[in-house]
């Protein structure tokens, strides 16, 4: 199954993300199948950028987006 989730990349304390659509079945950093965009929660406000279009031909291909994913795509409308 198909996940939609976050993969940290930032430093220690400075967290970063990016949106990536992963195997579920594997750690969040096992290789990816594409990224859709990325996170950052320190920034004020937090910056996100994500490909809409990309995420939605995902979730409709099947991809299940992370409980924190769908929370952050939320008001996006995806």
């Amino acid at each position: 199954m198909l996940r939609i989730r976050l993969r940290r990349v930032g430093g220690t304390n400075a967290p970063a993300y990016r949106i990536v659509v992963s195997d579920g079945l594997r750690t969040p950093t096992a290789k990816v199948i594409e990224e859709l965009g990325y996170y950052d929660p320190t920034k004020n406000p937090p910056l996100l950028k994500v490909d809409l279009e990309k995420a939605a031909r995902w979730i409709a291909k099947g991809a299940v987006a992370s409980d924190t994913v769908r929370k952050i795509l939320k008001p996006a409308k995806v």
